[in-house]
């Protein structure tokens, strides 16, 4: 898995009743995009490190314009 600051991280519930939540990464700490990452949720805004599993998903950042 590999990831950009400004990318969203898609965490899936993996328990009947624990909805999907979205992360914000605002640092990557491994190499060459490689986790573990530090995010912030955006429904309560709480930050903590993040190493991904198998039921999450990166949702990298539109490209924007070239030049």
């Amino acid at each position: 898995m590999e990831a950009t600051v400004g990318d969203k991280l898609l965490v899936h519930g993996r328990v009947v009743g624990i909805h999907d939540r979205t992360a914000e990464i605002i640092e990557v700490l491994g190499d060459h995009g490689e986790p573990p990452y530090r995010v912030r949720y955006e429904d309560d805004g709480h930050e903590c490190l993040f190493s991904p599993g198998p039921d999450s998903v990166v949702r990298h950042l539109p490209a924007g314009p070239r030049r």
